[in-house]
């Protein structure tokens, strides 16, 4: 699942802050690191949460076709494998 200090970090892997029960409203950002604009922040979390959508769907359908192979006794390609054993 994605939160804000995953989208903060894909925004700014050297960003040093702390926040609360991952509430966009908490964070405090340290060391001088520049402030993240929230509407940014919030854009990256959709962006991650989309991207994380598609990835899972992908999987679920290497997955489905995978299964098809193994019961018509063809080769897996590398990503059904992982979708079933990784």
């Amino acid at each position: 699942m994605t939160n804000i200090p995953r989208a903060i970090k894909a925004i700014n892997p050297d960003a040093s802050f702390n926040t609360a029960n991952n509430d966009v409203d908490t964070i405090e950002w340290l060391d001088g690191t520049t402030p993240i604009a929230k509407e940014d922040i919030l854009a990256k979390v959709d962006e991650l949460l989309e991207a994380e959508a598609t990835e899972n769907a992908k999987k679920e359908t290497d997955k489905a076709n995978a299964k098809t192979k193994l019961k018509a006794g063809e080769a897996l390609n590398d990503d059904e494998i992982a979708a079933l054993f990784g």
